[in-house]
């Protein structure tokens, strides 16, 4: 199993930043974007579980796009009106089943990580 996460990069406040992770190896159930900024705690940014619509964090509602293509192999996350707190290590994640998508211990495979940073 592997997941590679890429696109990451600098921004402007209210600009914007597209990853990309490519999934292979298994077909999961869910699937999240998880970021983590120094010294705080890994925060889901959103997730996908059994084909469902993207579940969004607060933070994050009307400015990113999640989805899945490629025959659902890879993951995009479209990130517009970027703000310096979105800044951080966005990692993709994957298992086969979740309680609660948001929470980092419920997923087995990660991502290397690709940081973002907004200024």
């Amino acid at each position: 199993v592997q997941l590679v996460e890429s696109g990451g990069g600098s921004a402007l406040a209210g600009g914007s930043v597209r990853l990309s992770c490519a999934a292979s190896g298994y077909t999961f159930n869910a699937y999240s974007w998880f970021r983590q900024a120094p010294g705080k705690e890994r925060e889901g940014v959103v997730g996908f579980y059994d084909r469902t619509s993207p579940i969004y964090a607060e933070s994050v509602k009307g400015r990113f796009s999640a989805s899945r293509v490629s025959a659902e192999t890879t993951l995009i996350l479209q990130m517009n009106n970027l703000k310096p707190e979105d800044s951080g290590m966005y990692y993709c994640a994957a298992a086969w089943s979740v309680d609660d998508w948001a929470r980092p211990n419920e997923y087995s495979y990660w991502g290397q990580g690709t940081q973002v940073t907004v200024s």
